[in-house]
C-alpha cells in the first residue's frame, strides 16, 4: 500500500515545500462552493471536488488519489454528486474514474448509472461502462415547452347538406 507522502521524498525539499502538495490536495477535496453550470467552458480554475470515503491514499509520484469505501464524491461547481465503491482523481490528466455500484446525479435532475464510469473534466463528459450482461441507465430531465401548451387541431369541416 502507498503512502500518503513518501517522507523521503519531503526531506529533499526546501523547508516547507514537502508539504505543500498534499496540503494542496487536500484543500482542494475539502472546500465547498457555490453551483454553477456543469460544462468545461463554465468552469473557474481551483474549484473544490469533496471526496469522502472509509480510506484514502495520495501517491505523490503520480499526483493520483483513491479513495475506497462508500465513496460519496462532491463537485459543485459542475453541479454533480456521485456515489460509488471507488474513486480515483487523476489531476494530472484531469480525470476521475468511479467504479463499483455508481450513481452519478447532477442538480436538475440528470443522472447515470453503471458500473464504471469516466469524468473528463475539461470535457465535461462521461463515459460510463455497465456490468457484465447489463447496460448502463441515464436519466436526462428534457425541458418540454409544450407541455404547457395544449395541441389542438381544427375539427374537421363536414359539409352543410341542407342547402343542397
Amino acid at each position: 500500500m502507498k503512502s500518503f507522502y513518501h517522507l523521503k521524498s519531503l526531506q529533499k525539499l526546501p523547508w516547507g515545500m514537502g508539504w505543500m502538495l498534499p496540503m494542496a490536495i487536500f484543500a482542494a477535496i475539502a472546500t465547498p462552493t457555490q453551483l454553477q453550470p456543469a460544462t468545461a467552458q463554465n468552469a473557474a480554475p481551483n474549484r473544490p471536488l469533496t471526496i469522502r470515503s472509509d480510506v484514502q491514499e495520495y501517491d505523490a509520484k503520480t499526483q493520483v488519489v483513491t479513495a475506497r469505501g462508500n465513496v460519496q464524491l462532491s463537485y459543485p461547481s459542475r453541479q454533480i454528486q456521485a456515489t460509488a465503491a471507488q474513486a480515483q482523481y487523476f489531476s494530472k490528466e484531469r480525470r476521475i474514474i468511479l467504479s463499483g455500484d455508481v450513481y452519478i446525479l447532477q442538480q436538475g435532475g440528470n443522472s447515470i448509472r453503471g458500473e464504471r464510469v469516466t469524468y473528463l473534466i475539461d470535457e465535461g463528459r462521461f463515459v460510463a461502462l455497465p456490468r457484465s450482461n447489463r447496460q448502463v441507465e441515464s436519466i436526462y430531465i428534457v425541458n418540454d415547452s409544450s407541455t404547457n401548451t395544449s395541441i389542438t387541431s381544427p375539427a374537421p369541416k363536414t359539409p352543410n347538406l341542407k342547402n343542397r
